[in-house]
């Protein structure tokens, strides 16, 4: 069990990284980078939660789904959560792979945010 709970430090570790480096990127003007790092910050607080349950996937479908099914389906969590990375996943896909697209400063300031309050979340489920 330390194993696991050693995983699941590191992995929230892992998610405040890229919550600070999308903070730097939103004041470097670097909306699209951020609004990345806002997602995978979400990600990997995600996978911390996930790794009590000695859940992984290779996919990022595969976290989420289970994430639904396990937390937020059965009321663990607030649905909210749920729609926060879902929005964020959707975001950091335009801006990775939609050669035109421009994401506005609302929507990265709302990504950030949200990216802290996701992590502020995980880390309460984990303590």
């Amino acid at each position: 069990m330390d194993r696991i709970r050693e995983l699941s430090k590191y992995r929230l570790e892992k998610a405040k990284d890229d919550y600070e480096t999308a903070k730097i990127n939103f004041l470097h003007k670097k909306y699209s980078q951020s609004a990345n790092r806002s997602y995978y910050a979400m990600f990997h607080a995600v996978r911390a939660l996930l790794a009590l349950d000695r859940f992984d996937s290779s996919k990022h479908w595969g976290i989420i789904s289970y994430f639904n099914k396990h937390y937020i389906k059965t009321n663990l969590i607030d649905p909210k959560y749920s729609k926060m990375l879902m929005d964020a996943f959707n975001v950091r896909q335009n801006c990775d792979y939609d050669d035109y697209f421009q994401i506005s400063i609302t929507t990265c300031e709302k990504q950030l945010n949200n990216s802290e309050k996701f992590i502020s979340m995980i880390k309460n489920e984990l303590e």
